[in-house]
């Protein structure tokens, strides 16, 4: 376990020291319904008491298939209260990821809501393997009458079995270019980044509210609701994005901040009308979509919202650097910013040497600190490359400090390009396009050729057609020789995938696209 200046504490004393000092105080906001802080500690209890008495413990597993809902963190600090692990799994999930999970992390207990959204849950588990199903003993309804019955225990007594090293939570990861891996998080953990983000970013000021428009199951909705706890400040759960109701949220509950992938955001600003976003003070994006943040943040600002870039992962939780409210905007539009606790570190090493470099210099971001996660479950050659002996995470991440401390995201270490022996952003290449009349979105990867790897872009025209003699000239202008692309591919969009926090775009079938098109020679 890393140190700290202070003892570690586990997941459920968050809960009981607000219960304690405001016990009258909303924690959360759900379908209009009011659940102060006083009576969120008494249902942990009461479902910490009935999962004891129905033989959930120390080490068992409680999958947790649930949507933004008062219940998924009554479970989750029940959970943590016998010292049991959670394995979130996002609704978007269907038969064969859902079989994926079950099948190699085991749970006990799996709790959905049936009918959300119109989703036949029921009928996807229908679709899941007996043999992944193996170790399930119960499959729980949420809205099973019987079973709140039979779980929620009459039983208020307080009490705390779960140690601050105990693993609390599994985040999934992507699985883009692998299998999914299981990011496990102790007690410690979680407790530990909850505390320092709600003081860094000022959730315990007095007005503070908070939309919780991102989902529980993945590290950036919840390290923003655990915090919001920590804080002692009221959260809105919104069981799914819906730019109007997310308005009406905003006008009617006075909601100070939130954070969010950047098309949240668009679809927010394109639909409010002025004065609906004047209560919010500052919101913290994530850019899984767009090259051009500047121009995303600038025309954010025209919809009344003040955008900060962030940065965060699931190995060392959401949240765990954001730029200053009052820097310039070229500054806030970068992913990253000041570390939101005063006991992390981020170093940049020469992904070839291993290096520290200078403050300046692009290469491999390194991180470490209390948000640290503790292993990937069932994966321990994962771990071994991840993990360093030093405590250090390696990221595959592009990035570098500024001279002021900050730490700055560029793009993923397998999005990087290593051009003319220099590594180069794709967004700097990204950027330089845009600028061309007539393009709406750029997406520039690298393919390897007899010469070395090269830049491929694939580009979104607008309504006119795109002179591409005119574009490499033009590129040619503003950038150095070896930046140019060989070659600019119009498309009419990009390959998607889902993930907790919305769509991001597939770059390595781009890539393939791009090999495809322009071939290796």
């Amino acid at each position: 376990m890393i140190s700290t200046s202070e003892p570690s504490s586990n997941l459920a004393s968050l809960l009981d020291e607000q219960a304690s000092a405001r016990p009258g105080a909303i924690a959360i906001w759900h379908d209009g319904q009011a659940t102060t802080f006083s009576a969120f500690q008494q249902e942990c209890l009461r479902l910490a008491h009935g999962l004891t008495d129905a033989g959930m413990g120390q080490g068992k597993k409680i999958a947790l298939w649930l949507p933004n809902r008062t219940d998924w963190l009554i479970w989750l600090f029940a959970a943590a209260r016998i010292g049991a692990l959670v394995v979130a799994v996002n609704t978007r999930f269907r038969s064969a990821e859902v079989e994926d999970i079950l099948a190699r992390t085991k749970p006990e207990f799996l709790v959905y809501e049936p009918g959300f959204k119109g989703i036949d849950f029921t009928g996807i588990l229908a679709g899941v393997s007996d043999k992944a199903k193996t170790g399930l003993q119960r499959i729980i309804a949420t809205n099973s009458d019987a079973v709140r019955k039979e779980l929620y225990s009459s039983d208020t007594t307080l009490f705390d079995h779960g140690s601050p090293d105990d693993p609390i939570i599994l985040f999934t990861t992507s699985g883009t270019t692998s299998k999914p891996k299981f990011v496990a998080h102790p007690q410690h953990s979680l407790t530990d980044h909850a505390r320092a983000v709600s003081k860094s970013l000022a959730y315990d000021a007095p007005d503070t509210m908070l939309l919780q428009a991102l989902p529980l199951c993945g590290t950036f909705g919840l390290a923003q609701a655990l915090a919001g706890i920590a804080a002692g400040c009221p959260s809105i759960l919104m069981p799914a994005f819906d730019a109007k109701t997310a308005i009406d949220l905003i006008r009617t509950m006075k909601v100070t901040t939130f954070n969010g992938p950047d098309q949240m955001f668009t679809q927010i600003v394109e639909t409010a009308n002025p004065g609906d976003l004047a209560s919010v003070k500052w919101c913290g994006f994530a850019a899984f979509n767009i090259a051009d943040t500047v121009s995303f943040v600038n025309d954010c600002a025209t919809g009344d919202l003040h955008m900060v870039g962030l940065y965060g992962m699931s190995e060392t939780q959401a949240l765990y650097a954001r730029q200053p409210l009052d820097a310039p905007v070229e500054d806030r539009a970068l992913a990253g910013g000041a570390l939101t606790n005063p006991l992390a570190r981020a170093e940049i090493r020469d992904p070839e040497t291993g290096k520290v470099l200078e403050v300046g210099n692009s290469g491999e971001l390194y991180l470490k600190g209390p948000s640290r996660f503790s292993k990937y479950f069932g994966n321990e050659e994962a771990t071994a490359d991840t993990i360093g002996t030093d405590g250090f995470v390696r990221t595959g991440d592009l990035g570098h400090i500024t001279p002021d401390g900050r730490m700055i995201f560029e793009a993923r270490m397998g999005d990087s390009l290593r051009l003319g022996g220099f590594l180069v952003n794709p967004t700097e290449i990204d950027n330089c396009i845009l600028q061309f009349p007539g393009i709406d979105q750029c997406q520039t990867v690298g393919v390897e050729t007899g010469r070395g790897m090269r830049a491929v872009s694939f580009i979104i025209p607008q309504d006119t057609a795109i002179d591409q003699a005119a574009l490499t000239d033009f590129c040619k202008s503003k950038m150095a020789g070896f930046k140019v692309p060989m070659a600019i591919i119009p498309v009419q969009s990009y390959p998607t995938s889902l993930g907790p926090n919305g769509e991001k775009i597939q770059r390595g079938k781009l890539r393939d696209m791009a090999r495809d098109l322009v071939g290796s020679d």
